[in-house]
């Protein structure tokens, strides 16, 4: 599946997400040597519908002469080409290309092995760091996200944004799958059709490729918002839901990811429910456990909060909640008393 390349492919750096299944084939590696050799890994279009990483090596390469001038050398992976065709997130029958990385649940597919090799070739390469672009579908500021709370992979992401968010799940992301070679980001560009959102993605990587190594210290603790996801909200499959006034099982509000990064207080309603009994949201914890019951409860047909949260990522695409999730909940994680390595 895999196609690995030395150069830059003519007409790459003009193309559009949706062209590049006939442009490339499938699924592309592309090395470029720079001035330093320990590549920056960078990959884009894990999910075909989330444009601004495409966008920003695009012009990131174009800023350096196409890639044939770059400060350190770089390793670009262009991920679901087969469904970026279509603008989704992943076609019906593939797995999600941000969930079969090595320490995934999910094995002994073509994908997971794909991402496997790469993995073993960036080691090969002494892999600097590495760089996982990605956009939402709902309303969310631009932030970075680590599975590790050490200080070279909170300086990697404070140069994104100073909001930063620490996760354990889901498994079989990317960066995790990098975080034991090298510091490892994932970076939440906004919306695919924000066009600050690639630039913001390309000024980073910029940045990242000047790098010569991280600082040996702590980020400042005031420099640095730092929030814990410590469980992922699902809608169970034999609900119904919308977020309009059809008869559904569960109707959200409208402007439900106006919510996300902000503290809710208890109480907070998210929605109605056409029946009462029993709990109608799903939330999965680090370990896998369900725990539903500590954050939302059925009160008077509403599902509200039991405890202050900060949702992530809740999002009105309807066709995203079904084939990953409806958004996450999020603590405030305080890094007094917590060892940074």
């Amino acid at each position: 599946m895999l196609r690995v390349l030395n150069q830059v492919p003519e007409g790459l750096l003009q193309a559009g997400a949706e062209e590049l299944e006939d442009l490339l084939g499938g699924p592309t590696l592309i090395h470029l040597e720079g001035g330093i050799l320990e590549p920056l890994f960078v990959s884009t279009l894990l999910h075909g519908n989330e444009h601004s990483g495409l966008q920003a090596v695009q012009a990131l390469l174009r800023r350096h002469a196409g890639g044939r001038e770059l400060p350190r050398s770089l390793s670009w992976f262009i991920g679901n080409v087969a469904a970026a065709r279509y603008h989704l997130r992943r076609l019906d029958g593939q797995p999600d290309y941000n969930r079969v990385w090595p320490g995934s649940a999910e094995s002994g597919s073509p994908e997971a092995a794909m991402m496997a090799r790469i993995v073993e070739d960036l080691r090969a390469r002494r892999v600097f760091a590495s760089v996982d672009v990605h956009n939402n579908t709902g309303l969310n500021p631009h932030y970075a996200c680590v599975n590790r709370v050490d200080h070279r992979f909170l300086h990697l992401a404070t140069l994104f944004s100073r909001t930063v968010v620490y996760f354990l799940r889901p498994l079989g992301v990317q960066s995790m799958a990098f975080a034991g070679l090298c510091p490892a980001v994932t970076v939440e560009c906004g919306k695919s059709d924000q066009a600050f959102g690639a630039e913001h993605a390309e000024q980073f990587l910029d940045a990242c490729l000047h790098l010569h190594e991280f600082p040996d210290h702590p980020v400042p603790d005031r420099d640095l918002d730092l929030f814990h996801t410590v469980a992922t909200v699902k809608v169970p499959t034999r609900l119904s839901f919308g977020f309009d006034a059809t008869d559904h099982d569960i109707r959200f509000s409208s402007d439900l990811d106006h919510l996300n990064f902000r503290e809710l207080p208890a109480g907070t309603s998210l929605g109605r429910v056409r029946d009462a009994d029993g709990l109608a949201l799903e939330a999965w914890d680090e370990e896998g456990g369900e725990v539903g019951e500590r954050f939302f409860r059925i009160e008077d047909g509403e599902i509200r909060t039991i405890r202050v949260f900060m949702p992530s990522m809740f999002t009105l695409d309807e066709r995203v909640i079904r084939q990953d999730c409806l958004g996450y909940v999020m603590e405030r994680y305080p890094l007094a008393g917590h060892p940074r390595d």
